[in-house]
């Protein structure tokens, strides 16, 4: 079977073959399969030799037994040259049941591919794209009867990866790994049309999300919840930030691109800067570490958390209130100084404001604006504790949010210009966003689920 190519010299074996087939009646295409030579050098030899065309072959009915011994080669991983050969028919026949059948033949397989298998610990499955040698190995296991999940560690990889693949691959014929390798190339190609740009429904929604200062992951949530059966209508949240990041500029303007919380138009590189350190008091502090159980799993409602945000040159400040489980916020006006007066009679305004049952604590930093915490607490009877110094991981609410305010609140700039209508406006939007923690619905609906749902208090009173 090696002289088939073009400009091989044939050996003189297999032009006796070839001519004693065609004395025994076989048909030039058959007697070249039988002589493992190409059909055009049969009839060359042939013709050469004074042989005319014998038509009485055209159209060669085959026996049962014939087609079956071709189909067995075929199952069993032979080439459609090989299974003619073996069943005795011609190779232009054997095609023909090929693509009769819309038969898929089996791939070659690689020498690394045919190798023994060993069962892979489930623990350690790779997690790379699949090789064409590993697609080689499914085909070959498919086909000796193995099952999907008895591939799982045969070839340790998750059983999501290989019924993907089996999918990919699927032909008429069962799975074929060139199949499969072929789809795999073609999904690789680059460069593709993005989600946001084929979709301008979408793009509009993600764009109204960007303009209401949502986060790309908040919108993509809030996606979901909003169009539930259309999945033309999720996207993820690192395509938003692709369609920011990497897209063509101009295709989101810079002013929605300023929209960010960041404010920037390019990644950067995570880092934190050193905290200013502030001074602390001491007198009457009660510290973190004596606060009720319950504030720690946001099981129940009502324990708050509090810092300042600080204007150009620590000038002025806006105070912030963050209820941990909704993550509901009310902002402080301090129209003057920062003061320890001043935030005591500011806190104490508000606090009023915010129905008892959810006057639990208040978590605050060492910071000199809370020396009056007795009096806050005398006026409202919201107990309040205190961090350790340098852990703001204690408040990670608070912290939280401060870094959201900062798109409203930059920092560098005089605080003492915002009136309390543009305070409460701000809050306002905060409490409208969706959050993930609350499976996309906003604080403002959690805080009304919880008050409208008397249940929800009763672990804290019992």
């Amino acid at each position: 079977m090696g002289f088939r190519g073009q400009g091989q010299q044939a050996p003189a074996s297999a032009r006796l073959a070839f001519f004693e087939a065609v004395n025994a009646g076989s048909s030039w295409a058959a007697a070249a399969t039988v002589a493992g030579v190409a059909r055009d050098t049969g009839d060359r030899w042939a013709r050469a030799a004074g042989y005319q065309a014998q038509t009485r072959h055209f159209g060669t009915r085959y026996s049962a037994q014939a087609r079956e011994a071709f189909w067995a080669a075929m199952r069993a991983g032979a080439s459609v040259t090989q299974a003619a050969l073996g069943a005795g028919v011609s190779e232009i026949a054997g095609r023909r049941w090929v693509k009769q059948a819309g038969y898929v033949p089996r791939t070659t397989v690689p020498i690394a591919a045919a190798e023994v298998l060993t069962v892979v610990d489930g623990s350690a499955r790779c997690r790379r794209a699949l090789t064409f040698t590993e697609r080689c190995r499914l085909e070959m296991l498919l086909e000796n009867g193995y099952t999907a999940a008895q591939l799982v560690d045969l070839l340790g990889r998750h059983q999501d990866t290989i019924s993907r693949e089996i999918a990919r691959g699927q032909t008429a014929s069962g799975y074929r790994a060139r199949v499969g390798q072929d789809v795999a190339d073609a999904n690789r190609k680059r460069p593709k049309v993005r989600k946001l740009v084929r979709n301008p429904a979408l793009l509009a929604e993600v764009l109204q999300g960007l303009q209401q200062r949502c986060s790309p992951e908040q919108i993509a949530g809030r996606l979901r919840l909003d169009f539930p059966d259309d999945s033309e209508m999720w996207v993820s949240h690192e395509t938003i930030y692709q369609g920011l990041y990497v897209q063509l500029r101009g295709e989101l303007t810079k002013d929605l691109k300023s929209a960010l919380r960041t404010g920037r138009i390019k990644r950067k590189p995570h880092g934190r800067n050193q905290i200013a350190e502030r001074r602390r008091f001491k007198e009457g502090m009660v510290s973190i570490t004596e606060r009720p159980a319950e504030a720690d799993d946001r099981a129940i409602p009502g324990h708050w958390e509090g810092d300042l945000i600080m204007g150009s040159a620590n000038a002025s400040a806006i105070g912030t209130l963050v209820e941990r489980t909704t993550g509901f916020v009310l902002l402080l006006h301090l129209p003057v100084d920062h003061t320890a007066e001043t935030v005591a009679a500011a806190m104490t305004a508000k606090i009023v404001e915010i129905p008892e049952i959810l006057r639990r604590s208040l978590t605050w930093d060492q910071g000199t604006e809370m020396a009056q915490h007795s009096a806050i607490t005398k006026a409202t009877g919201l107990p309040i504790y205190f961090c350790d110094p340098h852990s703001p991981w204690q408040r990670a609410t608070n912290e939280n949010t401060n870094g959201l305010l900062r798109q409203y609140f930059p920092k560098g700039t005089d605080l003492s210009f915002w009136g309390p209508g543009f305070l409460d406006q701000v809050a306002t939007e905060l409490n409208g966003r969706p959050r993930k923690r609350h499976g996309f619905r906003t604080p403002a609906e959690e805080l009304h689920r919880l008050l409208s749902n008397p249940s929800a208090y009763a672990a804290a009173t019992a």
